[in-house]
């Protein structure tokens, strides 16, 4: 397949996934408040591609969610080269995803990650996850969550849940504080080599999700919740920005090629606390 062809279904994609989950987050929230869309461009002085982020704020159910498209293309700096494969040969990139984070209102439902994307170097793969962090255990919730994603995994490949679960628990971990940020989920990177069959998983990866904090919220909307159990949200959504501001492959990436600031640390809480 033509290589304009997958960059274009790639990047509708997750237009389409934009649009898909900001209609169920306002359903959610009755209709009766509003995303802020942004739109931004990586370069002013030349066609280097750009993005929108939409971000919805003190909402009866969310206290923050941001519903982040990018599409950007353009030449790495020298200093980035090195760590993205295939930019060593040629400096040249092209890149497209969507990333969504939600912070709860309710702090017994727990914030919520989503992200997938594609990049093109002299090679081109995928990449994502979805994870979730609580404030506080529910067990049977953590266990359906990862039932949902195993029965997802297994459709696609039987040795992806295993895998990406694992990675995930490495990846999302604060060894300064040496605990998880959250109780997991999958994490995948440099899928490349058959591209029909991984944007099959990555799509099913995004309509996971919805299906996911749907279920989720649902389910705790209307449980009632304590002034000790919003501290304790507040000082977990710490060890969240913590995360992002240290660690995120996401945040660097956005940061050292140009990307639009405020859309790439819409991730962090509105409101976190440290003892």
């Amino acid at each position: 397949m033509d290589l304009e062809i997958k960059q274009k279904l790639t990047s509708n994609w997750f237009k389409s996934l934009q649009e898909m989950f900001c209609k169920t987050i306002s359903d959610f929230e009755k209709n009766k408040i509003s995303f802020k869309s942004t739109s931004w461009k990586r370069n002013l002085k030349k066609d280097e591609g750009g993005g929108e982020y939409r971000i919805l704020k003190d909402g009866k159910i969310f206290d923050k969610v941001g519903v982040n498209f990018s599409k950007v293309y353009g030449k790495f700096p020298k200093k980035f080269q090195q760590n993205i494969p295939g930019a060593q040969k040629d400096p040249r990139f092209w890149a497209s995803g969507i990333s969504v984070v939600m912070h709860m209102k309710n702090p017994l439902i727990p914030a919520m990650h989503f992200n997938t994307r594609y990049i093109c170097t002299t090679f081109d793969w995928f990449g994502g996850g979805i994870d979730v962090t609580p404030s506080k255990k529910d067990n049977k919730e953590k266990e359906q969550f990862h039932k949902t994603l195993r029965d997802m995994c297994n459709r696609h490949d039987k040795n992806y849940y295993k895998k990406y679960k694992k990675w995930c628990d490495e990846y999302f971990y604060l060894p300064h504080r040496k605990e998880p940020r959250g109780i997991g989920g999958i994490f995948f990177d440099y899928k490349k080599n058959n591209f029909e069959k991984n944007f099959k998983f990555v799509r099913d990866v995004g309509v996971t999700f919805e299906t996911i904090f749907q279920k989720i919220i649902n389910k705790k909307i209307k449980k009632k919740w304590t002034s000790k159990d919003k501290e304790n949200q507040y000082i977990k959504r710490g060890r969240y920005a913590e995360f992002n501001l240290l660690y995120d492959r996401g945040t660097k990436f956005g940061l050292q090629t140009g990307g639009n600031v405020e859309g790439i640390l819409m991730s962090l809480p509105p409101h976190a606390k440290w003892k």
